[in-house]
């Protein structure tokens, strides 16, 4: 699901030559797939027309379209108007004019948090990686990608953070590392490479690696510091190079088991794994800790997204007590 799918060495089909832009620009692969699903969709919905002969009349009439008929939120269209300028811009350098379109008024939903006693009940439910990755969502804010793409060098124990490398946005960034959870992950980091070093022997072993670190360490891909910290039961074929590898835990694999879990908690709230890290970011809130601090620790590039959290913390209303709760 993370691994940049193969394109021709010299490809000639429009969407092809832009996902080989996208990838010598060094763009997230998250971004790539979310880029292309934008400009096809901008090109079915202009009846498969080249974008070479269309521009900012047609651009202004999709973004409309996807308010007025697709009744897209704010962040949904900004995402498509983010695509399609990188496409005009970057790729076929035909900068957009000043664009004239409906924008989207939907409010900004506040996010699902889970108090701290959901918080454990959800994690009581779960057993063995799907549990130690939960703790890792709540206790560091990681995104789930985040968690199942830790490498073992990632962990550092002695400085006690977490490095999270290319997370949203292509950036690297640091976190905390529980110490609640220090034993566990050495636990983990000892069945990872026990399970690594059975692969060597069987003549397989080796991990994904971006391309440009593939060829630039060719041995890399075997080493321990470079294996997955949540790897998968069984070996993948690598889509592109035909190889078979021990990829990381699916994320939709854990996911089932935490929609599993908080059935079983029974809570009711429309939650998912990403709870883990609204409860993460509000618990920081609630402690007093400064919210540039959590900012830096969430990764956001916006402290307005950060500060989203200030109307979910425990006491609602801004912290304001109730008259009905003075009693009468």
């Amino acid at each position: 699901m993370d691994i940049p799918a193969p394109i021709p060495v010299q490809p000639t089909r429009f969407l092809d030559k832009v996902r080989s832009y996208m990838r010598l620009r060094g763009m997230a692969y998250k971004t790539e797939k979310t880029y292309l699903f934008w400009i096809k969709r901008f090109i079915r919905f202009h009846e498969r027309q080249h974008p070479e002969i269309m521009g900012s009349t047609e651009v202004e009439a999709f973004l409309s379209h996807l308010v007025l008929h697709a009744n897209v939120s704010v962040s949904t269209q900004r995402v498509a108007l983010n695509a399609l300028v990188f496409l005009y811009r970057e790729f076929l350098g035909k900068p957009l004019d000043d664009l004239n379109f409906e924008r989207s008024r939907k409010p900004v939903k506040l996010p699902t948090v889970f108090s701290a006693e959901e918080a454990r009940s959800v994690i009581r439910n779960l057993k063995g990686d799907y549990k130690l990755v939960a703790m890792l969502l709540y206790g560091s804010g990681l995104r789930i990608n985040e968690a199942l793409r830790l490498r073992v060098k990632d962990v550092d124990f002695d400085m006690q953070q977490l490095i999270v490398r290319s997370g949203k946005g292509s950036k690297d960034r640091i976190t905390l590392l529980p110490e609640r959870l220090v034993e566990p992950l050495k636990q983990q980091i000892d069945s990872a490479l026990h399970l690594h070093q059975a692969d060597l022997l069987k003549g397989s072993g080796s991990v994904y690696l971006p391309a440009g670190l593939a060829r630039k360490y060719p041995n890399a891909s075997q080493e321990p510091g470079w294996q997955y910290m949540f790897p998968a039961q069984t070996l993948s074929k690598d889509p592109r190079s035909g190889i078979h590898r021990r990829h990381h835990l699916q994320d939709r694999t854990v996911q089932k088991h935490f929609r599993r879990a908080i059935q079983a908690a029974g809570i009711r709230k429309l939650a998912g794994s990403h709870t883990f890290r609204h409860s993460f970011a509000t618990r920081l809130l609630e402690a007093g800790y400064d919210i540039r601090t959590i900012q830096k620790l969430l990764g956001h590039s916006d402290i307005r997204t950060t500060e989203i959290y200030t109307h979910v913390v425990r006491k609602g209303g801004f912290g304001v007590r109730s008259p009905v709760d003075e009693g009468f």
